[in-house]
């Protein structure tokens, strides 16, 4: 394979992105100066050799615990439950949300052989043991996926008698917390409720 097919090829696994995606990027990448590709490749290999997951909230961190974790301004008794590490970045762009976080990594898809051993899940609930927490908020997309997940965990949830709330709908069903607009998440984020009354 010459460098440009590989370089497509490896463009062309990035999710979102198809063939014809991958060979526009690849021809911007090859017109960019040789600082341009040079300062990618260097951001690419410092992102993968210096972030890590968080400890405590599995979202990435260049340090053991991250700076949402560490904050002692952040209401430690209120975790946020999302999908994913860039489903973080848009709540927190909202300015309506002051607890902390706990990245699941995937959402339950049977269909896809993805049960509760391999997401987040146990990790969460030791949090729970460990901490003074009074609220879990699931942010997670309004998918069946999304829906099937918050429901086996408020489940689990509801003996421990911590109460369990879910964002307000107002995203889109089958959309995406990553590019839900900030009014429209911020709103669903204050008029969440309560899944295990």
């Amino acid at each position: 394979m010459n460098p440009l097919s590989k370089l497509i090829f490896e463009l062309s696994k990035l999710p979102g992105i198809g063939e014809k995606s991958a060979t526009r990027l690849a021809y911007y990448i090859l017109n960019q100066d040789d600082a341009y590709a040079e300062g990618l490749a260097g951001a690419l290999r410092e992102a993968k050799t210096k972030l890590r997951y968080c400890e405590e909230c599995y979202n990435f961190s260049e340090v053991e615990r991250c700076e949402t974790c560490s904050d002692v301004r952040r209401d430690q008794g209120i975790i946020c439950i999302v999908e994913r590490p860039s489903d973080v970045i848009p709540i927190e762009r909202t300015g309506s949300y002051r607890g902390v976080f706990h990245v699941l990594h995937g959402l339950l898809s049977p269909m896809d052989g993805i049960g509760p051993e391999d997401l987040k899940m146990k990790e969460l609930f030791t949090r729970l043991k460990d901490r003074d927490v009074k609220e879990v908020v699931f942010a997670l997309n309004p998918s069946v996926e999304g829906e099937a997940t918050a429901l086996y965990l408020s489940r689990l949830l509801k003996p421990v008698g911590v109460r369990v709330s879910q964002v307000a709908y107002g995203i889109p069903f089958g959309g995406t917390i990553e590019f839900t607009d900030r009014q429209t998440l911020g709103k669903a984020l204050e008029n969440r409720t309560e899944l295990n009354k």
